[in-house]
């Protein structure tokens, strides 16, 4: 365990999101020490649970509470916190509360690194609502002039996990993360999420072929599982290493 602890905020759209798309990176940063911290803005209710939704008598309260219960025990398995805002989904919307209790939230754990959505998803429009709402919140959290006795946010790296069809959303990689230490716990955690559970063998399926980039890419054999991210802002250095 590291003595540098870090801060780690993953800002999550809907409860699943998380735990597909960072779920090794949460599992690999609460491994080395680190504090993760997810906000999920909905539970998905609506428009991420069609396994619940199959079965007969369901209502969206007992959706909501199933999600609620399987994406806490996720975050649980992975070693993270959570705040739920249930803010709805399919549409998300957003309101100017919500946007100050994430500014708050910023504040509060102080992420040196934040992950979060893709800024533009044709599929799914909520999760561009995510992108949006937490860089907004980040610019709010900095400001000197916000909440004046609190102190501002400083300039964390913002980190956007890999979409379902990259292709689609613009997504270039600049960071294939070694996660095979830590994939039996992303596996479990993903069981979790009964209300989505097709996703679990291709998101398996996408962790083995980002592993593979990950070895042509690095020469490190040892490597069989992999997230794939990129960050938003410029990484600062003193050399080219």
């Amino acid at each position: 365990m590291t003595t540098d602890k870090k801060s780690i905020v993953v800002f999550s759209a809907h409860s699943g999101d998380f735990v597909w798309r960072a779920g090794g990176a949460i599992a690999a940063s609460t491994a080395r020490g680190d504090d993760v911290h997810v906000i999920c803005l909905s539970f998905g209710e609506r428009g991420e649970s069609q396994g619940l939704w199959k079965q007969d008598g369901m209502t969206i309260e007992t959706v909501r509470e199933k999600r609620r219960a399987e994406a806490t025990a996720a975050a649980e398995i992975l070693g993270a916190g959570t705040d739920f805002l249930d803010l709805g989904d399919y549409p998300l919307k957003v309101d100017d509360e919500a946007v100050n209790h994430v500014v708050d939230l910023l504040r509060l754990y102080r992420p040196d690194t934040i992950l979060t959505h893709v800024a533009n998803d044709p599929y799914n429009r909520d999760h561009n609502m995510a992108h949006e709402v937490l860089l907004r919140s980040r610019m709010v959290a900095q400001a000197m002039g916000h909440k004046t006795e609190d102190q501002p946010l400083g300039a964390p790296q913002v980190l956007m996990f890999e979409p379902h069809q990259p292709e689609m959303c613009n997504f270039s990689v600049d960071l294939l993360l070694d996660i095979t230490e830590v994939f039996d716990v992303k596996l479990k955690a993903m069981q979790c999420m009964g209300a989505q559970s097709h996703l679990i063998e291709y998101y398996t399926e996408l962790a083995v072929r980002r592993g593979v980039q990950a070895v042509r890419n690095s020469g490190n054999s040892s490597i069989t599982h992999a997230e794939a991210h990129a960050r938003l802002f410029p990484v600062v250095g003193g050399d080219l290493v």
